[in-house]
């Protein structure tokens, strides 16, 4: 993506998994690598396992923090079915970073609805792109030494394929983060970073690539 004058993102999830903490991390690293940047949190029923949207973008110049339904260059879900309806937001071509786990909302509990296929989510997302990669996230945080860190972990796999040198990540993760969280989550960021090299695209199961 280094050719590319701007960088936006959409960030889904559930409350709870931190897409806020992590869209918080990309605006910071997105100001400190020079760009101009917009963030903006829609919360919904967050409190509650409910959608968590978050969109950051970076550009020399940012003039509205809502990117444009189908220009999102990098789509990191962090729940299967938000992965989904994120879909629509992506550019052709562009990055979705998939956490593989399922969080069911109340009204798919309650019978009222239905979850997605991981097929039917696949589907979704390769109809805008084949660079899907598909994250075992959750196995990796515990074996990074804390199951909370799956957002960071994620973070550190989009990190990969941006121009921002890892030293700002890191950096940036040292402003924000407790003391206290600190190793953990630069594991996790590290930990993440290295999956570029050895996660197949559309992890890349049942993928095109």
């Amino acid at each position: 993506m280094a050719e590319r004058s701007k960088v936006d993102f959409a960030l889904v999830g559930v409350g709870g998994q931190g897409i806020i903490l992590a869209s918080d991390v990309l605006a910071e690293v997105g100001l400190a690598a020079g760009y101009d940047v917009k963030k903006t949190d829609s919360l919904g029923m967050s409190q509650r396992g409910g959608s968590v949207v978050s969109f950051v973008r970076w550009a020399e110049k940012v003039y509205s923090p809502l990117p444009r339904r189908g220009d999102v260059d990098v789509a990191l879900a962090l729940e299967k079915l938000e992965a989904g309806r994120a879909a629509e937001w992506l550019r052709p071509g562009g990055l979705a970073v998939v956490n593989d786990q399922s969080l069911l909302p109340l009204s798919v509990s309650a019978g009222a609805e239905r979850y997605p296929t991981d097929e039917e989510v696949r589907a979704l997302l390769e109809a805008r792109t084949d660079r899907v990669y598909q994250v075992p996230g959750p196995r990796l945080a515990d074996e990074v030494g804390n199951p909370r860190v799956v957002n960071v972990l994620l973070l550190g796999l989009v990190s990969a394929f941006l121009p921002v040198g890892f030293e700002v990540w890191q950096a940036t993760l040292g402003r924000l983060m407790p003391a206290r969280i600190l190793e953990v989550n630069l594991r996790a960021l590290r930990r993440g970073r290295e999956l570029e090299s050895s996660l197949p695209l559309s992890a890349r199961r049942g993928g095109r690539g």
